[in-house]
């Protein structure tokens, strides 16, 4: 390969990760919601790049379970069926409960000081006016514990999971006065894990994370092929 057409790749290939980082942005903050269509052209003028880097950005964010590529029809944020929601929740219950285990036998103190800040910071807000600060920091707080943890195969199987749980986790947050319970469970993970109880950590995230299931399911339709917005 002559070099004006590597350096042409190396543009293409950056491009196109940065409108995946922008979109899979615009879908985890709630501004592209479930089922909405993706508008290529739209996407392409708002960043400025061809609507080629926005393709191969579709087709990343697809792989990823964040968006579904219909023929002749385009692009869609994903939309989470129940019976897969229900599936995946149970997966994420175990995913948690080992990294709460791995990391009980690990944490140092400066760790221990970090995930508290963490919880202290959301309880600012607890407001659901306040939601849209509160969801990216309570992810922020679950990966910097898959992070610590120390195994990359967990943190790859965690991070493909939470993509495709995006809106679920966030509707099950806003109901049933989630985000205050949702703090108090957070604050009884880090007790877990500042005690080195790898027992408790483990039950603890697995008690968190079955509990926000429950309230996700309080008010989402129960029919098995009904669909969570």
């Amino acid at each position: 390969m002559d070099a004006p057409a590597a350096i042409a790749l190396v543009r293409k290939t950056s491009l196109s990760s940065l409108v995946e980082a922008e979109v899979m942005r615009l879908i985890l903050a709630g501004e592209l919601d479930s089922g909405q269509q993706i508008k290529e052209v739209a996407i392409a003028a708002r960043l400025g790049v061809g609507r080629s880097s926005v393709r191969e950005a579709l087709r990343a964010l697809e792989a990823v379970g964040l968006v579904r590529i219909e023929k002749n029809r385009g692009a869609f944020v994903r939309v989470v069926s129940e019976t897969e929601a229900r599936e995946m929740y149970v997966v994420r219950e175990q995913l948690e409960g080992l990294a709460g285990a791995l990391l009980a036998a690990r944490i140092t103190d400066d760790e221990v000081r970090e995930l508290r800040e963490y919880v202290d910071e959301l309880d600012y807000y607890l407001d659901p006016a306040e939601f849209q600060r509160y969801f990216p920091l309570n992810l922020k707080f679950h990966r910097r514990i898959f992070e610590m943890a120390g195994n990359g195969r967990l943190l790859d199987m965690y991070g493909r999971l939470t993509n495709e749980l995006h809106t679920v986790r966030r509707n099950g947050l806003l109901r049933g006065g989630g985000l205050a319970v949702s703090n108090i469970e957070h604050r009884n993970i880090v007790d877990a894990l500042a005690a080195r109880d790898a027992d408790g950590a483990s039950a603890a995230m697995r008690a968190h994370v079955s509990a926000g299931g429950q309230r996700r399911r309080a008010q989402a339709p129960g029919d098995s092929g009904s669909e969570v917005a």
